[in-house]
């Protein structure tokens, strides 16, 4: 079930802080180098997917940031 406070995944075509914060933590890793823009394109979910597979986290859908992906990313990287 679902933690009702937990933030919401994030997939293509979501915009905003949210994922401005995503694009930064992915740079900090040297996955992401493009400008952050707040917009989540192909670019960010490419990003993503392989933050997922080089950690061995199995999602139901790749490239969908989820609870689990934000959790690991949040303990690897620092706020921007």
């Amino acid at each position: 079930m679902r933690d009702p406070t937990a933030p919401p995944a994030l997939g293509r075509g979501d915009r905003g802080p949210d994922v401005v914060e995503l694009e930064l933590r992915l740079t900090q890793l040297g996955l992401y180098g493009r400008q952050p823009r707040g917009t989540y394109n192909e670019g960010v979910e490419d990003a993503v997917m392989r933050y997922q597979w080089t950690r061995g986290i199995r999602p139901d859908d790749y490239g969908v940031y989820d609870a689990e992906t934000r959790q690991r990313l949040e303990s690897e990287t620092t706020a921007p």
